[in-house]
């Protein structure tokens, strides 16, 4: 391809896998720049230049009035220097122009607290959030997430399964009404589950569900399935080295972390 589609990964304010996504994304077929908020509120650099948005993992202004609250306020409200023009403005061109947007951990709860995800019937309010794991501790372990077939996800295409890290201490993902879980199940918007690999079946049980999320959601998506958030970190497993029982499993060389990267690029060079 002449031209290969372009990511952005968004860093600072307490990004900590800004290198590892722009990696994956690498991998998966995109150029890709690591871009300083900064960059984007001084009008340096815009979204409408790219084709993917990633919202990485960290501890975003070290989640001093709860997980990615300050940065979602940034990205609504902030005005780019010198245009008039508000970050929000260049996120809804994006959304609007069918472009896939990751959020990993941190992200998934930039993106929930911003009214991205779930986006039900529409709406940019906020319906979700994902809070103080029932452990009362940080987690960092590896878990087993049971995909949706039916899920309108573009980043999950072809997997049934999957096996990534979590690391952290708001992990659980909570609904503020019935109605809009509901929305959510019958739409196919819990796209993963956190699962007990020895029945395949999703679980509330401790360690494997590491949170305590409701329906044991572990990622969902936007109606579109172009917009996609995700506890567990795909850019965690690229290579079968980065898996803890690389010396005592015949693992693929590739980690499925690529999996989905790839498929946001299939996606976006539909588009091209």
């Amino acid at each position: 391809m002449k031209n290969r589609p372009r990511a952005i990964v968004i860093t600072g304010n307490g990004t900590n896998c800004e290198r590892e996504a722009a990696h994956a994304c690498r991998l998966g077929g995109f150029d890709a720049d690591i871009v300083h908020i900064s960059d984007i509120l001084t009008g340096e650099v815009t979204l409408d230049r790219y084709h993917f948005l990633n919202l990485t993992g960290g501890f975003l202004d070290g989640d001093d009035l709860g997980s990615a609250k300050v940065q979602a306020n940034r990205l609504r409200y902030a005005v780019v220097k010198g245009t008039g023009e508000r970050v929000a403005e260049q996120l809804d061109r994006f959304v609007e122009a069918g472009k896939p947007i990751l959020g990993v951990c941190n992200g998934f709860q930039l993106m929930v607290k911003m009214g991205l995800l779930p986006g039900v019937e529409g709406s940019r309010h906020q319906v979700a959030s994902l809070t103080f794991n029932d452990s009362g501790r940080f987690e960092d372990r590896w878990v087993h997430l049971r995909v949706d077939p039916a899920s309108p996800c573009v980043f999950t295409r072809g997997l049934e399964t999957l096996t990534l890290p979590v690391r952290h201490g708001e992990g659980k993902f909570v609904v503020r009404e019935e109605a809009s879980l509901e929305a959510m199940r019958s739409g196919n918007l819990l796209t993963a589950r956190y699962m007990d690999a020895a029945t395949g079946r999703p679980t509330m049980e401790y360690p494997m569900n590491p949170n305590g999320s409701v329906d044991a959601v572990a990622g969902i998506c936007s109606p579109s399935g172009v917009l996609f958030g995700l506890m567990p970190h795909p850019e965690a497993y690229l290579d079968r080295v980065n898996h803890p029982r690389w010396t005592r499993e015949d693992l693929p060389e590739e980690g499925v972390g690529v999996t989905l990267f790839r498929n946001a690029f299939a996606y976006v060079s539909q588009g091209l």
